[in-house]
């Protein structure tokens, strides 16, 4: 097993690095040996429009975190968000004659390959990244738990797609790449994040993660210890730093700092300012609540919102998710963590990628999340289980 894993999360605002090491035993948490950040270029709402800009940026981050934990980084995970990530629902439908009526691992494989098949025409220019089974049918009558075993005539699957943009997909992996860094295996940016913010408990209960970064607001859905929906919505952080610039006609640092509460001898009053963040939040968890509604949850996840990203540090975000969703609301943090740890929420989907690649090493399972095989989430579950808070 390596001695250290990375993961590389390129944001609109910030290029984040991650270098943890496994703890000597496997039921401690991972240690951050390094972390790096540069500031992003060539990038917009996620994904990239000058990829040297944007290969400077990863080469400064990777530097830094490099630097810090005195390894010589070749390896590493990436992160995709942004605008081009999207969800497509599929099916697949088989046949049980070939292994004889009783339902076997090459059998949910070929349901795998039918529904992505069946998905292809409508997903020109897209790459998919994770391909997610939401639920098994037998003769058509749903299964609860694994279908293997079973006897029947006919296997049928639902599952979740998540996808890219190909060329965004493509355009980050050879950023990365010309850094000089190989990219082990790409991950979805919320999904990332839930690795290492939401516990078993209340993905099985039902949870709605979402990350306020600079340009852009992804939520993830889970619902019986399963993802079940996938958005990203094309406003962010940013976007409230620009309103105060213009409604109090500040230089957007200025307008940075008083969105934060660290303008202080100002005549623009506390009424305004909270008038104004929590308008623009309200808006942001508006559109959160209106997707939860299209997919049939709004009011109904009773382990709530979790908020995670840099917009996670605003002081009412917490309460205007509250009213807006009528849900519970907190702000998200990483564990576990070891104490020397510096990492805080922001860091969740840098952090979330060494996670995964620990899993991945600790369960000796050698394809990446590229290769669509059966139960890849199922395995997921059970070889991170021990690392989750």
């Amino acid at each position: 097993m390596r001695s250290y894993y990375t993961g590389i999360d390129i944001g609109t605002y910030h290029v984040k690095v991650v270098i943890a090491a496994p703890n000597d035993r496997p039921d401690l948490p991972m240690q951050v040996i390094g972390t790096g950040t540069a500031t992003s270029r060539g990038m917009r709402h996620g994904y990239i429009i000058d990829k040297n800009e944007a290969g400077r940026s990863i080469r400064e981050a990777l530097a830094r975190a490099s630097s810090a934990a005195k390894v010589n980084v070749k390896n590493a995970r990436v992160a995709m968000g942004g605008v081009g990530l999207d969800e497509f629902r599929s099916s697949g439908e088989v046949t049980l004659t070939v292994s004889g009526g009783i339902v076997t691992d090459k059998d949910i494989d070929r349901a795998l390959r039918e529904s992505e098949k069946r998905a292809a025409g409508k997903l020109t220019n897209r790459t998919i990244i994770h391909t997610i089974l939401l639920e098994y049918r037998v003769d058509g009558s749903k299964v609860f738990g694994k279908p293997q075993g079973l006897q029947g005539t006919k296997l049928s699957i639902d599952t979740l797609l998540i996808t890219m943009l190909t060329q965004h997909h493509d355009d980050l992996i050879e950023a990365v790449e010309t850094a000089g860094v190989e990219v082990e295996g790409v991950m979805a940016s919320p999904l990332a994040a839930s690795l290492v913010t939401l516990t078993k408990a209340q993905k099985t209960a039902g949870v709605v993660l979402a990350n306020i970064g600079s340009e852009t607001l992804s939520v993830i859905v889970f619902d019986n210890d399963t993802p079940v929906s996938i958005k990203v919505f094309p406003t962010g952080s940013g976007d409230i730093t620009n309103t105060i610039a213009l409604s109090f006609q500040l230089p957007l640092q200025e307008a940075e700092s008083a969105k934060r509460g660290g303008v202080t001898g100002s005549d623009i009053s506390e009424r305004k300012m909270a008038a104004i963040v929590g308008g623009s939040l309200k808006d942001m968890f508006t559109l959160v609540n209106t997707h939860l509604r299209s997919i049939n949850r709004s009011r109904l996840l009773p382990a709530g919102i979790v908020i995670t990203g840099g917009g996670s540090g605003l002081t009412s975000v917490s309460d205007v998710a509250r009213m807006i969703l009528k849900l519970p609301s907190q702000i998200g943090q990483i564990g576990p963590l070891s104490r020397a740890a510096t990492v805080d929420a922001t860091w969740t989907v840098a952090y979330g990628l060494c996670r995964w690649a620990y899993a991945e090493d600790a369960s000796e399972r050698t394809h990446s999340f590229s290769e669509v095989i059966e139960g890849w989430w199922e395995s997921l579950k059970s070889s991170v289980r021990s690392l989750l808070p």
